[in-house]
């Protein structure tokens, strides 16, 4: 029984579970490389959770900005509504709205057209065809020119102009009785402000189209006023109720007001019905935009979740090289506790302990990182609270497999080594090596490119294409093949070095038998490498293609900035432009001519300064312009665009082509001729039937400047809304966070080409210090190690470039939403990137190479041969 018992004199000996996070402390790049590598997986799973969440979030943000405000929530609407009608439709509707969580209701009341209506007591004798119209708060949205919201009528500038009305005259005609203008307000042009465009098409004057009648517009200010006037008509043009809803910010907001919104109308409709008022026209507007978002943050999900998960397993691995550095730095610690009869359970959770910290740092400072810097690689939107805690599940869950794979991989070497000898794991790591594993990511590429959507070829596609989550991932699985096939090359031609004698070139020599010595490492080292810089350029590439090929197409389909048609005279030269406008402005004329195709009249002088030319060389687009004219033979000189013929004849006279261009502003491929308006006489130009200002100045500056002068002018368009961007943001936002994942896999290439110089800086200091005292110079050192780690990475970064930029420059045509509208999308400039890879994997190399010969000029041969 004593001898059980503890000598107050002698303590219990402390076991190495317990004094394994400081033991930890002895090998500082084991904790970095064991922090970096589980930074790395956590970064990636919570970057990926919280990268998708925020592409539904960006499309709701896009979809707000280009739908109606009105549309955010429910819209009840009533043609050809009754007067008594309204009101108990409109009861209704608030009743219901309380119910469901919806604000006061606006709403909207437009007469049907009113005719012979005189002002000022009908002395002059001449009347005008009106609309009257009410909307909750309307007048607050007009600019107020004269007079006062007192209760009454406001009439544009426009009608008081031609009638001679002031506030305080009174109006009277057929069904209106008498009501009193008190106010004159700024009309309203399209496009309307945001604010109208529920009610654009009524509350909008339209004065281009003759055979529309529209009639001036008149605002009451109250709704007393509005019923008055419109006591006695028969029926009103239309009722329209709609809910001042600030736009959702997430997908479950959205959805939450698609779901009350849906519910609200369904009682509606029931309780219209129950009373006999009729039917309405009810709908959600913002249903689509709610569904294309939920496509959106779908399809950049299935996208890029096999990518994360081969990069969290890229990551998984590089933790289990940790194990196997921990294992060989305590080789003897672990042989000593395999003698004592320790299990190999117990001396991986050794690991654990020594590592767990460091493990579990990396792993939380990769959350936090990932949620810091999602403006940096997410898409610009909000997500909900229930995704930052998705985001940290998955997060947690990588950090809790890396903490399992370390215990594992030192277990298994453990049992692998001391219970059962080397002969079996070996000819299992020879199986694995044989295993054609390019032939697996090759047929992956393959049937990624063969799911590819269609979308594209023409005009009309869905917004959010629905694609396989294959399909995005194609050019990382070609850039994994060529890694893996680069990685076996090496591999054999390592193994073959031995042949190798050129000892007259002793560090290259030297340098070439340390590479086939760590080979393991060193292809292990060229795969994740090659993966990194060719998924960086994949996904950098097609991502910035997208952003200029959305910016190119649109600038060649509007023609500039901005594109108004305007009336004739101003392509006549009768009508000056405005002095706003006239310096970045031109004015250009289409003319179909038939099967010669489209001829487009410029203006030589103006054209390539105010319309979207950036696609096409300067100094020769100018070139071309300075030859049209008239040729001596009469024909007129013209710039030939896609297929035209050389010379056509026209109405306009024979064209003939002076040079030519693939792609021209409005145009794009389509056959046709630029000529110069100089060239044509004023006969001719009479026969252009339409005319367009082309400018650098946004829509409202020129409309405003043409309002300002009385130049009539309509279907006015611009670069942000002539395209439907979505489908490029979509394919954007994918390969943003391929380019993610090859800057983080690019971090572990570096880190994994520390470690494996760390692995063997035992046998690299030994031979080191010995050569050196054998008189190898230092120089000569520091070369042998600059070719062994330099032609590692010059073999990554060049091969990881030429595949890389290979697969992108085939695929940016293929992810082009709009392929039916030329150019084509083509890569972006690579000088920035190869300059930046290659500096990278320079800086890299010169770090290691520094660490390597610094281990070996400071080492003790007598320490190291004790060892």
């Amino acid at each position: 029984m004593s001898a059980w018992r503890r000598s107050p004199s002698r303590p219990l000996p402390r076991l190495p579970w317990t004094t394994a996070p400081r033991a930890a402390l002895s090998s500082p790049l084991t904790l970095v490389a064991a922090v970096i590598t589980t930074l790395l997986s956590c970064f990636l799973a919570m970057g990926a959770v919280l990268h998708a969440s925020a592409s539904g979030g960006s499309t709701l943000d896009y979809q707000a900005a280009t739908v109606c405000p009105d549309s955010y929530g429910p819209v009840i609407s009533k043609p050809r509504v009754d007067p008594a009608q309204v009101r108990p439709i409109t009861e209704t509707v608030e009743r219901h709205a309380a119910a469901h969580g919806f604000g006061t209701p606006t709403v909207s009341l437009f007469s049907k057209l009113v005719p012979d209506v005189g002002f000022g007591d009908g002395k002059s004798g001449e009347t005008f065809t009106v609309r009257l119209a009410y909307r909750d708060g309307g007048t607050g949205h007009l600019a107020l020119e004269q007079g006062s919201a007192a209760p009454g009528f406001w009439a544009g500038r426009n009608l008081t102009g031609y009638a001679a009305l002031e506030p305080g005259d009174r109006a009277t005609g057929a069904g209106t009785g008498r009501f009193q203008v008190t106010g004159v307000y700024t009309d309203l042009y399209n496009p309307a402000p945001r604010w109208w465009c529920s009610v654009q098409d009524l509350a909008v004057q339209n004065r281009l189209v003759d055979h529309i009648a529209t009639g001036s517009v008149l605002f009451a200010t109250d709704r007393a006023s509005f019923d008055e006037a419109t006591r006695d008509h028969a029926a009103l043009e239309r009722l329209t109720i709609t809910f001042p809803t600030p736009p959702p910010a997430t997908l479950a907001e959205a959805e939450d007001t698609l779901r009350r919104a849906q519910a609200l109308l369904a009682d509606v409709r029931q309780d219209l019905s129950d009373k006999g008022l009729g039917d309405a026209l009810l709908s959600v507007p913002f249903a689509r935009s709610t569904e294309l978002a939920q496509q959106a943050q779908g399809t950049v999900a299935w996208s890029i979740l096999p990518l994360a998960a081969l990069s969290v397993g890229v990551g998984l691995a590089g933790t289990a090289t940790v194990g196997l550095q921990w294992y060989q730095r305590r080789r003897a610690q672990v042989r000593l506790h395999s003698a004592r009869g320790h299990g190999s359970l117990a001396v991986g959770l050794l690991a654990a302990a020594e590592l767990g910290l460091a493990v579990t740092a990396g792993g939380v400072a990769g959350a936090l990182l990932a949620r810091l810097t999602l403006p940096l690689y997410a898409p610009p939107g909000r997500f909900g609270a229930g995704t930052e805690l998705a985001g940290a599940a998955a997060a947690a869950g990588v950090l809790l497999v890396s903490l399992v794979v370390l215990v594992a991989v030192v277990a298994v070497r453990t049992h692998r080594e001391f219970a059962l000898g080397l002969t079996a794991p070996r000819r299992r790591k020879r199986l694995l090596a044989f295993l054609p594993w390019e032939l697996l990511t090759a047929g992956v590429a393959l049937l990624g490119w063969s799911r590819l959507p269609r979308y594209g070829d023409v005009a009309a596609s869905d917004p959010v294409p629905e694609t396989h989550p294959l399909a995005l991932i194609y050019p990382v699985a070609v850039v994994l093949t060529v890694g893996i096939v680069t990685a076996r090359l090496a591999w054999w031609a390592l193994v073959s070095s031995h042949r190798l004698r050129w000892w007259s070139r002793p560090a290259v020599q030297w340098a070439v038998r340390r590479l086939a010595h760590g080979r393991a490492p060193v292809t292990g080292v060229l795969v994740v490498a090659v993966l990194a810089v060719g998924t960086l350029a994949v996904g950098s590439s097609i991502a910035a293609g997208q952003q200029t090929a959305l910016a190119t197409k649109s600038g060649i389909f509007v023609g500039a900035q901005s594109r108004t048609d305007v009336e004739n005279a101003v392509g006549r030269g009768e009508t000056a432009l405005p002095e706003q406008v006239r310096s970045t402005s031109t004015v250009v004329g289409t003319f179909d001519a038939g099967e010669a195709g489209t001829i487009l009249v410029i203006d030589p002088e103006t054209f390539a300064e105010a319309a979207y030319v950036e696609h096409l060389p300067r100094e020769e687009l100018d070139g071309l312009l300075d030859r049209l004219g008239t040729t001596s033979d009469g024909a007129v000189a013209a710039i030939r665009v896609g297929a035209a013929a050389e010379t056509a004849t026209t109405s306009l006279g024979e064209v003939r082509a002076a040079g030519a261009i693939d792609v021209a502003p409005m145009l794009g491929a389509k056959p046709g001729y630029l000529v110069s308006r100089t060239a044509l006489d004023p006969e001719r130009i009479d026969q252009v039937p339409q005319w367009a200002v082309l400018s650098t100045l946004p829509l409202d500056v020129v409309g405003a400047a043409l309002r300002e002068e009385a130049v009539v002018h309509m279907n006015a368009v611009d670069r942000d809304t002539a395209l439907d961007a979505l489908p490029f943001y979509v394919v954007e936002w994918t390969f943003s966070f391929v380019t993610l994942l090859g800057v983080v896999l690019g971090a572990a290439a570096a880190l994994s080409l520390l470690i494996a110089v760390e692995v063997r800086r035992r046998q690299n200091t030994l031979s080191g210090a010995l050569a050196l005292r054998m008189g190898l110079r230092p120089r000569s050192l520091w070369a042998s190690h600059l070719t062994e780690l330099g032609a590692v990475a010059l073999t990554a970064v060049s091969v990881g470039l030429v595949c890389g930029l290979t697969v992108a420059a085939v695929s940016v045509p293929r992810f082009d939403p709009a392929r039916w509208l030329p150019p084509s999308s083509e890569l972006p400039a690579l000088t920035p990137l190869v300059a930046t890879v290659a500096g990278c994997g320079a800086a890299v190399v010169a770090v290691a190479c520094w660490i390597a010969v610094r281990s070996v000029r400071t080492a003790h041969i007598a320490e190291l041969l004790r060892d």
